[in-house]
């Protein structure tokens, strides 16, 4: 972080659109005011194309003939900020391109990179039952007040009188030195007003690594139960910014602390704990996993491999068993996990299409590498691994990497040594054979023709047989060697 100075806020500012902002909201007889993010990041010196304004007419008053009917002067700073939006337009020229949302009293404009929203100063009022508030007509002040987060309600104004002087009622600044997330106001009422601002909170610390402050804190554990009023697209999307964090565990952490991760995700949440049986005792797979795709975010950005490494074990609890022979297991976890992924997907409102496939492919697949570095590492176990995984098998063997996470370093080791073997073999047997979404020297059409066979069982039987012997080695994947394999196969089913 960067204390600036007021001279250095000034020459932050010092862009054609700031000036161009300021000239016509001067020209209109408005305040204007830089706000949220773009002003919080200029401080911590992270770059930022996305910058809000926020329009106001003499302190939020207007004037008698506005204020002659109440549903009007609600909407005069909405109408003032699309008319600032539409003047900057008239500036830019051709090159500037404008939106106007008249159903949320927004304006958008896009020049050269950045993306400018223009919103009318407002003050809100909030019922039990949803997030949308009734809105009327504001200062920067109450603009402020509405505000989610200190360090985000911090404003530079942008009329030429006071340009770059900074509004900091909250002492934001100082949050931002101290590395702290709090409310502006009283934290029961910003969070019960709305309830994704407590998403919101936890995404910010860990995007950020600031440390939420104990009385906002201890709000969202109170209200948590509010979260339920909020859409599952709008959870998935401040969860998604949490995953892609560079330390996500921190995030899951305060959702479990705080109460909300067994609201919004109690698969994920059932991993957590420990049992002991006749003096042993399993991990705990909550953090386990969470180690696994911190693992995962220090070599992928990958949204979708960084959701493999949070679902990879999700099947444990269901798989659970004691035996007294082999203590506590979990067979199968890998196939249960898999089948479990289209359900949380579809639940949090996540992509139903080819995102969703390949979680569920990697999550079960994800045992297969650990199999073969723990065995002799064969020929034919590399040729099924890479004919199953694809194009997703360096993916697959990223997330294999990140689940070693044994606290025996021997162990760890051997594991890692073998890791090396596997993706040598991997290597190796795809420049041979390129087994690689392979497509077979003969299909299921060739195989009817040849037979005189309808589609049947009969059909698969031989595709079955041929698939298993080129991944065996026995056969190379060569049409004449196919066709003289399942002649013999085909003689032997009707011997």
């Amino acid at each position: 972080m960067k204390l600036l100075t007021d001279q250095e806020l000034i020459q932050s500012l010092n862009k054609q659109i700031f000036h161009q902002i300021s000239e016509a909201a001067d020209s209109l007889g408005l305040e204007c005011y830089v706000i949220g993010g773009f002003v919080r990041d200029l401080f911590l010196e992270r770059p930022s194309n996305d910058i809000d304004v926020v329009v106001c007419h003499n302190n939020g008053n207007t004037s008698s003939e506005e204020g002659e009917h109440k549903d009007e002067t609600n909407k005069t700073n909405i109408r003032h900020s699309i008319l600032i939006a539409e003047e900057l337009k008239k500036k830019l020229g051709k090159k500037a391109h404008l939106s106007v949302f008249k159903n949320f009293g927004t304006a958008q404009l896009k020049y050269g990179g950045m993306e400018v929203e223009f919103v009318g100063a407002r003050k809100e009022s909030y019922s039990h039952d949803s997030r949308k508030p009734y809105v009327e007509d504001g200062t920067i002040e109450d603009d402020q007040d509405r505000r989610d987060f200190t360090i985000n309600a911090m404003a530079l104004c942008l009329n030429s009188a006071r340009f770059g002087e900074l509004v900091d009622p909250f002492y934001g600044l100082y949050d931002l030195e101290d590395r702290i997330i709090r409310t502006p106001l009283d934290p029961d009422i910003t969070f019960s007003d709305d309830p994704l601002r407590m998403m919101r909170c936890i995404r910010f610390a860990t995007q950020l690594n600031f440390y939420i402050e104990d009385e906002t804190f201890e709000a969202i554990e109170r209200n948590k139960e509010r979260i339920k009023i909020i859409s599952g697209e709008r959870i998935a999307e401040e969860l998604n910014k949490i995953i892609l964090s560079p330390t996500p565990s921190k995030g899951f952490i305060d959702l479990e602390r705080c109460g909300l991760l067994e609201i919004i995700f109690p698969e994920l949440y059932a991993l957590e704990g420990v049992e002991t049986h006749n003096g042993k005792a399993h991990k705990d797979n909550f953090y386990h996993t969470l180690e696994v795709l911190d693992n995962v975010a220090k070599n992928s950005n990958d949204l979708w491999l960084r959701w493999a490494a949070i679902l990879h074990d999700i099947g444990k609890p269901k798989s659970k068993k004691w035996d007294n022979q082999n203590g506590w297991t979990f067979h199968n976890h890998n196939l249960i996990g898999e089948r479990m992924v289209s359900n949380i997907f579809r639940r949090m409102k996540l992509p139903m299409n080819e995102k969703m496939k390949y979680v569920e492919k990697l999550v079960g697949l994800h045992m297969r590498p650990i199999v073969i570095a723990d065995d002799e590492v064969t020929d034919s176990a590399v040729r099924r691994l890479l004919f199953e995984a694809g194009d997703d098998i360096d993916d697959l063997m990223i997330l294999c990497n990140a689940d070693i996470t044994s606290k025996n370093e021997v162990r760890k080791q051997q594991f890692r040594q073998n890791f090396v073997l596997v993706k040598e073999k991997l290597i190796a047997i795809e420049e041979k054979d390129r087994i690689r979404n392979m497509k077979f020297a003969v299909d299921g059409d060739e195989i009817m023709q040849m037979f005189n066979l309808t589609p049947s069982k009969e059909v698969g039987i031989l595709k079955n047989a041929m698939k298993e012997a080129i991944l065996d080695g026995q056969i190379r994947n060569e049409h004449d060697e196919c066709v003289e394999f399942l002649k013999q196969t085909f003689a032997e089913i009707k011997a």
